[in-house]
């Protein structure tokens, strides 16, 4: 008896000793925890280090674009006003920035795709008469220079051999005879047996590592933290006994790890199959030659297409007449739709993201702005917000994509940065009025008094007092928010026409248009497919956000907590 009370009394006591401990010092009396935590991590990232980076630098590409597109769209609206006044000086400060040159040839903004400079824009401005040569240090010389080096970055990390890598575990490959063994594949193994390991040890691998990231707050719990229990230990708990929430995390979960993964989950590469089909060849034994042939990718398609009529149909699970194998079948293109699924989620999750990153900003920048300063202040946000809202999303989106056509902007991800940031910047106004209640509510707190009192600075109060207690509010609806994103997305591209993403660039929304008149047919794939991963990704979104809000308030649980939630109480 007295054995087992000086164990319960050892963490207490250790505690206890800690309280006056920094985490660095914590972690240096009982170094072992932390340490076979931290090696079981690295091996787990050195196993992909050069996908993990690749995906990185990526998303550090597309926040220099995203941010260098906010600033340009900005200073261009703001010319407009400048140049009708006449203030040439002021006109010719903001070219300066934005980087346009006037030329006998014209205006001439330094950009491309993706937001590179133009080799051919350069030419023509340093072959005009007024200027020798490009002006340097302008906005988006420096994105250039940024996305330039950053590119490099990506191509090394891409060249570092990683575990999953598709040359490690290869699945294209042909036979050798009628019967005869598979070459080019791992192991020998057919097509979809190579691909269906591959696939497995991805989801493996990245449920491993989610396990390990989580398993890092026990430990933190168990050996380095003072307290005995915090409230966030009642929010973990409660979230793990959420079963409709958990389900949302799985599936949310398995579609980011499909968008990580795109290129090693498909069974080919979208630049191969879609992009640049006649830059690529594939190999095939031909039964009429009795011999390996090799023929265009886009060849292959051409005779892999479903169509929905007789023979014309390459279905899920099966083989088209090149020995390649398709999990999701093809589409009316003869392209695998697997490779296209992935490589779309890729554009689904980035619209999503980018949009509701830059929604959630402006909204908690706003709302605690707001609360802090309340008068004036709260009533011109109503009023702009009002005014957001009053405007149709729809016919923004018609009306930015006719007036960027041809614009650097409307080629970053086909279109996808361009409807990424339609979306953001006429969402936020829903997000602002889901956090405007807890802003004010923590804003009357006796701590913030407090803070004022002590003078301390009002960004330095808003970020340490004021945006924690929001920030839990502002992850369920912008998890919620996410799902919506991705439908819109989708129909958009459903009605084509300039509208949502462009080809060639993978859409889910685009391949149910191209086989919604298939559904009836033994083509039905192409369409159906496509729709339940939707379905299912944006039910799984909603689960998710259901969940978070279920264990940040308790009291939100049925249809009384939803209510309260929504008008920001708790």
């Amino acid at each position: 008896m007295s054995t087992t009370t000086a164990a319960e009394d050892a963490p207490s006591a250790r505690r206890s000793e800690g309280e006056d401990l920094t985490l660095r010092e914590r972690i240096a009396a009982n170094p072992r925890p932390a340490l076979t935590w931290g090696a079981v991590f690295a091996l787990l990232v050195a196993l992909e280090f050069g996908a993990l980076a690749s995906g990185l630098i990526v998303l550090t590409r597309t926040a220099v674009v995203g941010i260098t597109a906010v600033i340009q769209v900005a200073l261009e609206t703001l010319r407009v006003p400048f140049e009708a006044l006449g203030l040439e000086p002021v006109v010719g400060i903001v070219n300066d920035v934005l980087g346009v040159w006037e030329t006998s040839q014209g205006r001439f903004p330094v950009t491309s795709e993706a937001g590179d400079i133009s080799r051919d824009t350069v030419e023509k401005i340093a072959e005009s008469k007024r200027h020798d040569a490009p002006k340097t240090f302008s906005l988006l010389w420096v994105q250039y220079q940024l996305s330039d080096f950053l590119f490099g970055l990506q191509r090394f990390s891409e060249s570092i051999p990683t575990l999953l890598n598709r040359e490690v575990i290869p699945n294209q490959g042909y036979r050798t005879g009628p019967a005869g063994p598979w070459e080019n594949t791992f192991l020998g193994l057919e097509p979809a047996a190579a691909w269906a390991v591959r696939a497995t040890l991805v989801y493996v691998y990245a449920f491993l590592t989610m396990f390990w990231v989580f398993k890092a707050y026990n430990v933190y719990r168990e050996h380095y933290r003072v307290a005995d229990w915090t409230p966030r230990d009642d929010v973990i708990d409660r979230l793990r006994g959420h079963r409709w929430g958990q389900f949302g995390f799985v599936i949310v979960f398995m579609f980011v790890t499909m968008a990580i993964f795109a290129p090693t989950l498909g069974p080919t590469t979208a630049e191969a199959n879609i992009e640049s089909t006649y830059q690529n060849e594939v190999q095939y034994f031909d039964s009429e030659t009795g011999q390996v042939e090799e023929v265009f990718v886009g060849q292959a398609n051409a005779g892999a297409k479903s169509k929905g009529q007789g023979d014309q149909n390459v279905g899920p699970l099966s083989y088209d007449d090149y020995g390649r194998y398709h999990p999701f079948g093809t589409d009316v293109n003869g392209q695998d739709l697997f490779t296209f699924m992935v490589a779309g989620s890729r554009i689904s999750l980035f619209v999503g993201l980018i949009a509701i990153g830059l929604s959630a900003f402006i909204a908690a920048t706003l709302s605690l702005l707001s609360a802090y300063y309340k008068g004036l202040v709260d009533l011109a946000t109503v009023i702009a917000a009002d005014s957001v809202i009053a405007l149709p999303q729809f016919l923004i989106l018609i009306m930015v994509s006719v007036a960027f056509q041809g614009h650097w902007l409307s080629r970053v991800y086909s279109g996808g940065m361009l409807i990424a940031l339609v979306f953001g910047l006429s969402g936020w106004p829903f997000l602002w009025r889901a956090v405007r209640g807890p802003s004010f509510q923590v804003a009357e707190e006796e701590w913030i008094d407090a803070a004022k009192s002590f003078g301390q600075r009002v960004p330095v109060t808003m970020r340490k007092h004021m945006l924690p207690y929001i920030l839990g509010y502002l992850l369920v609806y912008g998890s919620m928010s996410l799902g919506g994103i991705i439908i819109a997305t989708s129909a958009l591209s459903f009605l084509g026409n300039g509208l949502g993403i462009n080809p060639p660039t993978p859409e889910w929304g685009r391949a149910i248009a191209a086989g919604r008149n298939y559904v009836s047919t033994q083509s039905w794939h192409i369409a159906t497919i496509p729709g339940v991963m939707i379905v299912l990704v944006v039910t799984a979104f909603n689960a998710l956000g259901d969940g978070i809000r279920d264990a940040i308030d308790p009291e939100s649980e049925g249809a009384e907590g939803g209510g309260a939630a929504a008008g920001g109480g708790g």
